[in-house]
């Protein structure tokens, strides 16, 4: 089954195509005499694209690049990341399966996000779409809620580095540039979760050494010891409730 990804490209594709060829046929007739391309060509007669037509093809282009800007701007990738780490740590590697994961990555994310999405889609989105704004100051409004949430969560060596390897060093009482911003975010957020996954790999690492440890003193250095330890950890992460405790964890990080 084709994934979301394809199928938007594949739509989008399919749009340009459509628009295209309205336009090459409004070229060569009146737009009055092809009902079907009225709706596409501006109604004072220039032969232009409608500006509903060039906001859809914006729209579809979003659509077609929201992975990205998930990946970019919010924190799914830290969620991944550290549900990943929790399940290799207790050492199954299909349990829970990649889309259970990426599912509750995406909620907790939506969970997280859903103040500054609001923000975003009052203040910028909305006001557009009414004509109450013109697009660079919708831009601003809507980026604004994000930017705030980033510069929560960024390094500011992470943002300094990255301008200096750029040659567009920060000046004092300037935002940097959204671009900038974003990148720093994602690699703060990789960061993070790199440390936190290794605090979650010591308590099943001292589980794997003890068990180790006690096979070699009984004899039984042909028993694999992830075998036996495999039972431990379970035990251990469902008596400590672990994905709760992770989950609240990892709010309470965002909340903070």
């Amino acid at each position: 089954m084709p994934s979301m990804g394809v199928l938007l490209r594949f739509v989008f594709l399919m749009v340009l195509a459509v628009l295209f060829a309205g336009a090459a046929q409004a070229q060569q007739a009146v737009p009055g005499q092809i009902p079907a391309l009225e709706g596409l060509i501006n109604p004072n007669g220039d032969g232009q694209l409608s500006s509903s037509v060039i906001q859809l093809l914006l729209l579809v282009s979003v659509l077609s690049l929201v992975p990205g800007i998930a990946m970019m701007v919010t924190c799914l990738p830290f969620m991944v990341i550290v549900f990943s780490f929790m399940r290799q740590a207790i050492g199954v590697q299909q349990a829970p399966p990649n889309m259970m994961i990426m599912a509750l990555a995406m909620f907790l994310t939506f969970f997280v996000m859903e103040p500054v999405f609001m923000s975003a889609w009052e203040n910028g989105i909305t006001p557009y779409m009414n004509g109450v704004l013109d697009e660079q100051q919708a831009w601003k409004l809507t980026t604004d809620p994000f930017r705030e949430f980033m510069k929560r969560r960024t390094d500011p060596e992470a943002l300094m580095t990255l301008a200096d390897a750029v040659n567009r060093p920060l000046v004092e009482g300037e935002a940097p540039s959204f671009s900038l911003l974003s990148t720093a975010f994602m690699l703060s957020e990789i960061k993070h979760a790199f440390q936190i996954g290794f605090v979650i790999f010591l308590p099943f690492m001292v589980i794997d050494l003890v068990v180790a440890s006690v096979l070699m003193a009984v004899g039984m250095m042909m028993v694999p010891p992830t075998v036996v330890s495999l039972p431990f950890k379970l035990g251990f992460f469902v008596l400590a409730d672990g994905w709760l405790k992770i989950t609240e964890a990892v709010l309470r990080g965002y909340g903070s």
